[in-house]
């Protein structure tokens, strides 16, 4: 099972920058953080939460 398909750990995945919870958005493959107004990529359904692999929104 991919991570972002677990809701109990979607809902314990919180951005690593404002500690706040994640929105994941399907079609772009993102978890994004808006009160840090960045998206962290999903790969293969793993969470890349590293800022530096961050996109700004």
């Amino acid at each position: 099972m991919k991570a972002v398909d677990d809701p109990w750990l979607m809902a314990k995945l919180v951005c690593p920058v404002t500690r706040t919870p994640l929105r994941y958005d399907a079609a772009a493959q993102e978890l994004v953080s808006e009160a840090a107004g960045l998206a962290y990529p999903v790969r293969d359904g793993t969470p890349v939460l590293l800022v530096r692999e961050a996109r700004a929104l």
